[in-house]
Formats: structure tokens, C-alpha cells, sequence
């Protein structure tokens, strides 16, 4: 099993997500002799999951059911534990494209915090490209080390444990696209721009407070960046439900017989539609994306 590659077989020692509904999903390493508790009953690693497909529908022991599934970054963002606050795949789904990655790209990130936008990136660059990733907290450098190399992707990362705005990311001249997720991104504008490819690249900086933005984007400016501009991704799901509504009488027809229109209407009244509705609330402001190109130099 790996995040960048998919596998037909549950192995021990992988990660799988048990799916016991939409709203409830949990990942679990697979140990031979383990066993995981769930409200439907036990779930026994040896038996019902080393050997089976991914995908596979797993009875417990009290009889309810659920669905073990192979581990994607979509899946991991929404079930990852959390050491710090995280990007979810609205922001992440903008920031992949705007950074233009694709398989090959060399890319520089700070802070690698839970990890959340890591396994996006590094599944989109894989499987030649590499990520320098650098967590100023000892303890969430190592844990992240951990991580990559239980879902297998150790191969296409490598984690510092520094201050990007003092040391960098200790490359020069390589990066393809740099993103910033630190509370003084303007501090880090430099050593960003000397990662990057003499042929230029792509910045992205994520911040909450538009006074940060102001201050990322005047040291933007006064490194020679072009193409600045800062948006803000709100999602908005709608609900898509039946509802019934009331057919007009319009009268009887022009020039139709008289006769004719005083004959009560005996038929439907009313007619069954599909329509979406937007929510009353939903959630609001997560950050600001500020992205900018490094142009050649």
C-alpha cells in the first residue's frame, strides 16, 4: 500500500480507512493479531483484513457491516490526526493547480504541520518529482517523518526541522514551486526566491489575516515577483432534494368552448420537482491563497 500507488491486496503493515458511513470514517494500521473496535464490533486484522481486497465489505462481530478502503489524500485529510490546524481540499484542490505541479515538479513547503497538503502534493509530483518540506516544531518534524514512511512515500520527501525564515529549506536554485504556511510569510519571501529555478517558478502563502497578506505582497513586490494576486475559496454545497409544487390555474384557454371550461378539473394539482437548495449557514472564512510568479532571471 501506498498513497502515490494503488494496491489490490490489504497487506500487514498497511493504513487502511474503515468506512462505516459518510459522516464516520477511521484510519488503522493493519498488525496481525490486532483487533479494532467499531459500533458495529470487532473487526479481527488476521481474519477480516490481511489478505482481503481493498474495497472489500467486512462483517463484525455483532453483525453490522463496513467497507475498508485503500488510503487516498482525500481520504487522510478529513481522517488524519490533527497536531495543528489544516488545509482541506478546497484550498488544496487551488493551490495544486495554481502551483502548476505536476509529476516531476520539485517543490518547497513550510510548515509540514499535520501533513494534510504533503500527500496531496507529493501524489501529484510522484513519481519522479521530490518535496522539501520544512516543520519549525521538533516533535511534528519527526511525527510527519514517521508518517511518510508508513504510507510509503519517504522515497519522494525529505523533512528538515528548522526556521524557514532564518535557515531556508536548504536547497538553492531547484524548486519549482514554493508554498508558505507560517504566521510572517514576508520573512521567508528571500529564501524562497533562491530555492527557485534561475528559470523562474510559482509562490503560494496561506494566511487567515489580510494584514499578513499586505505584508507578504509588498515583499513580493520588492523581490521582483510578478503576477501577484490573493483570493479566498468559500464552498458551498447545495442540497439537492424533491419538492411538490402547486400547478397554476390559469382560467380556461382563449377562444376554447365555454362548455368545456366549466368542466371542473379532476387531474393533478400539483407536480413533483427536483431542485437545489443553498444552505441556510456554512462554513466561512478559512485563509487567504496570495499566489505569485518568480519571472526569469
Amino acid at each position: 500500500m501506498s498513497f502515490v500507488e494503488y494496491s489490490e491486496i490489504i497487506q500487514e503493515g498497511d493504513v487502511v480507512i474503515i468506512f462505516l458511513g459518510h459522516e464516520s470514517m477511521m484510519p488503522i494500521k493493519v498488525q496481525s493479531g490486532a483487533q479494532t473496535q467499531t459500533r458495529y464490533g470487532v473487526i479481527r486484522h488476521s481474519s477480516d483484513l490481511i489478505g482481503q481486497r481493498f474495497g472489500s465489505k467486512v462483517t463484525c462481530s455483532k453483525g453490522g457491516w463496513v467497507y475498508v478502503l485503500h488510503p487516498t489524500p482525500e481520504l487522510w485529510t478529513v481522517n488524519l490526526p490533527h497536531r495543528t490546524q489544516i488545509l482541506y481540499t478546497t484550498d488544496i484542490a487551488n493551490i495544486t493547480l495554481m502551483l502548476e505541479l505536476k509529476p516531476g515538479s520539485v517543490v518547497c513547503e513550510s510548515g509540514t504541520g499535520s501533513g494534510s497538503l504533503s500527500h496531496s502534493i507529493l501524489r501529484t509530483i510522484a513519481p519522479t518529482g521530490h518535496l522539501h518540506t520544512v516543520e519549525f516544531h521538533a516533535q511534528r518534524a519527526e511525527k510527519a517523518m514517521q508518517e511518510f514512511k508508513e504510507h510509503k512515500v519517504s522515497h519522494l520527501v525529505t523533512v528538515r526541522n528548522q526556521d524557514v525564515c532564518k535557515d531556508g529549506f536548504g536547497i538553492t536554485g531547484i524548486a519549482d514551486a514554493v508554498f508558505l504556511d507560517i504566521p510572517s510569510p514576508w520573512e521567508a519571501i528571500t529564501h524562497a526566491k533562491s530555492a527557485m529555478k534561475r528559470k523562474g517558478g510559482r509562490l503560494c502563502s496561506f494566511s487567515p489575516c489580510i494584514e499578513q497578506v499586505q505584508r507578504t505582497c509588498e515583499a513580493l513586490l520588492d523581490h521582483g515577483f510578478e503576477e501577484i494576486c490573493t483570493l479566498e475559496v468559500l464552498l458551498r454545497v447545495h442540497d439537492v432534494r424533491a419538492v411538490n409544487l402547486p400547478l397554476p390555474d390559469f382560467g380556461p384557454e382563449e377562444g376554447s368552448d365555454d362548455r368545456q371550461a366549466e368542466v371542473p378539473n379532476t387531474g393533478n394539482t400539483s407536480v413533483i420537482c427536483r431542485t437545489a437548495i443553498p444552505p441556510r449557514e456554512m462554513a466561512g472564512h478559512t485563509g487567504y491563497l496570495t499566489f505569485a510568479t518568480k519571472p526569469r532571471d
